[in-house]
């Protein structure tokens, strides 16, 4: 079908991978193809809105803005915040930047300067992402989305055994390696938070499933320690 496509509109081009590569190292390969000025992903389950292109890019390019993602923020229009005001109101207010790669768009140049998408914290690359590219740039805060996001049991989002140990991993990394407009006392409230939440949730899973081995091995995954247990318990 892509192919039928390609042969159709020269705009198209069509790439094989020789092997399957997974999600995100996947998406920086066929970013690393990308010719235009912005990149936006829509995956093979999802469905791109008409005309909702076209509203993100003209967007974009009377904001003169780099990064731009989807949220429900209740509000009715397009809105622009800085990077220190973004960080305050994810971690502080509200999870803005909780949105996978679908819920975004990047200018091409700057998604190759920060690197594209991380490909070490499985399925929750998107988040280490979003926080290093609204970090670095002014971001478009759009109250429509780009694409039908559709549900489903094969989805990535239902790995929960895999956010487990990598949404540890995502946000200890991105505190101690992204320059993210933070005072140290708040990296220091939202690094012992991130220890009590991996602490809490990895409790739970053991309740739930029994499975001692597969807890061990989230906290070996995690890079969890017996001093970051105690950090987690004794928490103000």
């Amino acid at each position: 079908i892509a192919q039928g496509y390609a042969e159709k509109d020269t705009r198209i081009r069509l790439y094989k991978n020789e092997k399957n590569l997974g999600d995100y190292p996947n998406r920086n390969r066929a970013a690393g193809y990308a010719l235009g000025e912005f990149i936006v992903i829509v995956d093979s389950d999802d469905r791109m809105y008409p005309n909702t292109l076209e509203k993100w890019v003209t967007t974009m390019q009377r904001f003169g803005c780099s990064f731009g993602i989807f949220n429900h923020t209740g509000a009715a229009d397009i809105f622009i915040m800085e990077p220190a005001s973004i960080m305050n109101k994810h971690f502080f207010e509200k999870p803005i930047l909780n949105f996978g790669p679908v819920a975004t768009i990047i200018k091409n140049d700057y998604f190759k300067s920060i690197k594209g998408f991380p490909e070490k914290y499985g399925p929750a690359n998107d988040m280490y992402y979003n926080l290093k590219a609204a970090s670095g740039a002014n971001t478009v805060v759009f109250p429509f989305p780009l694409v039908d996001y559709r549900i489903h049991e094969g989805q990535e989002f239902n790995n929960k055994y895999a956010y487990l140990y990598n949404n540890y991993g995502y946000l200890r990394d991105a505190l101690n390696e992204l320059n993210l407009p933070l005072s140290e006392k708040e990296k220091q409230w939202i690094e012992k938070k991130n220890k009590r939440r991996f602490l809490t949730n990895l409790i739970k899973f053991y309740w739930k499933s029994r499975d001692w081995d597969k807890t061990k091995t989230a906290i070996r995954l995690a890079g969890f320690d017996f001093r970051d247990a105690l950090s987690a318990i004794f928490q103000k």
